[in-house]
């Protein structure tokens, strides 16, 4: 596969996952979350590293080893997982019929 092929199915893959919202509206939140997780994988980085020279993971979180610090809970792989758990937990409170979890949950999204 080439570049231009790449790009092409990149583009593809983003205009699927757009759907009905506006590309304009798209890049609001886009931008924004490809940078954070830009910065969580620069972080993890700097941590495997640091942890390959101390070998102390308690050292290896220390601010001298890294540019800015992420705390553990908000470091990409959890709010991922918690994101996960969200959309499950959603889910299944349309399954259960549970209108006022489901309404709490829109209506949480519309201020968002």
């Amino acid at each position: 596969m080439n570049k231009n092929q790449l790009e092409s199915l990149l583009w593809g893959a983003a205009e699927f996952l757009r759907g009905q919202i506006d590309a304009s509206d798209y890049k609001q939140f886009i931008f924004p979350l490809l940078f954070f997780k830009r910065l969580s994988d620069v972080y993890e980085e700097e941590l495997a590293e640091a942890l390959e020279q101390t070998g102390d993971m308690e050292m290896a979180t220390a601010e001298m080893f890294h540019r800015f610090n992420i705390p553990n809970e908000a470091r990409w792989q959890t709010v991922r997982e918690t994101g996960v758990a969200l959309a499950i937990e959603f889910r299944a409170g349309i399954c259960r019929g549970d209108i006022l979890f489901v309404d709490f949950c829109l209506s949480f999204r519309a201020r968002a």
